[in-house]
């Protein structure tokens, strides 16, 4: 590679001394490439068209024979050819009798440039444009990865994503999907009069989910902080301020694990609705994927790892208990306390974790064993207990449950809501129970967070609260097997490596 990197390094070396500065400060393209394709496809094989083009991008391929040669450039639309003529170029630069050595020998591979021409289409049926003038706009001094083979090693494909955009349409398409999710959520909540509007992300108290912060600290102020953990108890304090219908879809950090499904910086949408409990929030839920899914694939019905997947509404609900009883045999609510559930889920054959202290801990944890990954069409997983649900209003007719949901997909959880709890001594109750458990050596369990309590204290009206990964939907509508691939840098640990070159050009 050091060789190689010398070579081209050369060749910027040469381009300036003949005037044609290696890295340029612009240039106009009259077309992108895909929009001269679709608008000459009419023209006939082995016929030219006197029409002045400009075009750029990045050289993907180089053939040359003799006093003809074929290059095929890229733009983000995708690729075209160019027809390098040297009785062309001689003829358009008489002036210059190596215009056609320059250009077949100081060009390589991954070399961006633009050229300007007419068009021609080759005999084979390939739509080129014949070269009369080119510029180069930045001379690649790394080499692009085998044409044929691409980037074999996954890892290398997120450590070094710019090669694997430009190898794999694969990729680029994953991306623009993600992309037009996004911008389909964003449009059908504030097509419903919906706002975003922006928390900090950083924070004196990490609250509104159970997880394990990110640590950091304020030099002016000397104020230790934490990155948010969830955008929850701001959007709350806005309700609380009068907004009805409130949203914000940005980055959230847990200093958690890493797997094909977590990373510790991810993206989420969160929701909230004043004056609508968590039945609300489902017919949302559904309404909102839906849409996204109609924009992003066409259609609602989509398939995941072969797996066909109908997200037509109305989707499937049901009770955590009665999916427990139907998976075990086991039914939650005749159990009297933790041992006589212990008991039965060990006979069952499933694990009964210390960290699970009660029923309905051990509830939750013989649905993640038994249930969780079987649930692969749509299903909104209802009613939890209050144990695993600190901010979820108490259900209304069922004792020791909280008006909450979840879904999944694919074995997944896609979504979670409430209907949220409003009453401030209920809301001081759960949170010093929490903050118990984080003293006893929980790095999950949450904190009391006073100013939050004061804003409950105010008054919040009735209000179901929505959140939706948006790294697990992309996966999904992208058929993606892990969130890596469709996180454009996801976090990795540093890779050992020389020092690259620092030589500059001239």
């Amino acid at each position: 590679m050091s060789d190689l990197r010398e070579t081209r390094l050369e060749k910027a070396r040469t381009l300036e001394a003949l005037g044609r500065a290696p890295y340029a400060l612009g240039f106009a393209p009259s077309h992108r490439t895909a929009e001269l394709q679709q608008a000459h496809a009419d023209l006939p094989n082995g016929e030219e068209r006197a029409v002045a083009v400009a075009v750029a991008g990045r050289v993907m391929t180089r053939r040359v024979m003799g006093k003809l040669a074929f290059f095929t450039i890229a733009d983000e639309t995708g690729p075209i050819q160019l027809f390098i003529e040297k009785a062309a170029l001689l003829a358009a630069h008489p002036d210059e009798p190596e215009a056609f050595a320059q250009i077949t020998s100081l060009v390589d591979g991954g070399d961006w440039i633009g050229v300007h021409g007419s068009l021609r289409r080759t005999d084979r049926g390939e739509l080129s444009v014949k070269v009369s003038d080119w510029v180069m706009l930045s001379k690649a001094l790394q080499p692009l990865p085998d044409k044929w083979h691409g980037l074999a090693d996954v890892e290398k494909r997120y450590r070094q994503r710019y090669l694997d955009l430009i190898v794999s349409p694969d990729t680029r398409e994953t991306f623009r999907r993600r992309a037009r999710l996004v911008s389909a959520m964003r449009r059908w909540l504030d097509e419903r009069g919906f706002l975003e509007i922006e928390t900090p992300v950083l924070q004196t108290e990490a609250g509104g989910a159970d997880a394990r912060p990110f640590a950091t600290h304020h030099n002016t102020l000397d104020l230790p902080l934490t990155l948010r953990i969830a955008t929850e108890l701001h959007l709350k304090r806005l309700v609380v301020g009068g907004f009805e219908r409130v949203y914000e879809l940005g980055r959230i950090f847990r200093n958690e694990g890493v797997s094909t499904r977590h990373n510790p910086e991810f993206t989420s949408v969160e929701i909230y609705q004043a004056f609508a409990d968590y039945h609300t929030m489902m017919d949302l839920t559904e309404q909102l994927l839906a849409t996204a899914c109609r924009e992003v694939c066409g259609d609602t019905r989509i398939t995941y790892q072969g797996t066909e997947i109908d997200l037509t509404p109305p989707w499937r609900r049901v009770t955590m208990h009665e999916l427990v009883e139907q998976a075990t045999g086991l039914d939650f609510h005749t159990f009297g306390d933790r041992a006589e559930a212990a008991a039965a889920m060990a006979a069952a054959g499933l694990a009964t974790p210390e960290a699970a202290d009660s029923v309905g801990r051990l509830l939750v944890e013989a649905f993640e064993q038994a249930v969780e990954t079987t649930l692969v069409q749509p299903t909104f997983v209802m009613d939890y207990p209050v144990e695993n649900s600190p901010l979820a209003r108490a259900h209304r007719s069922k004792p020791g449950l909280v008006e909450r949901f979840e879904l999944f997909i694919v074995g997944r959880e896609t979504a979670n809501a409430f209907s949220e709890l409003i009453d401030p001594l209920d809301q001081r109750a759960r949170l010093e129970l929490q903050q118990l458990r984080r003293q006893a050596g929980d790095p999950e369990a949450q904190t009391v967070d006073e100013d939050f309590l004061h804003a409950l204290e105010v008054g919040m009206p009735p209000t179901g609260g929505l959140g939706i990964g948006i790294d697990r939907l992309a996966m999904l509508l992208t058929d993606s097997p892990s969130i890596r691939d469709v996180i454009a840098f996801p976090l990795l640990r540093p890779e050992a490596r020389e020092k690259a070159g620092t030589d500059a050009v001239g």
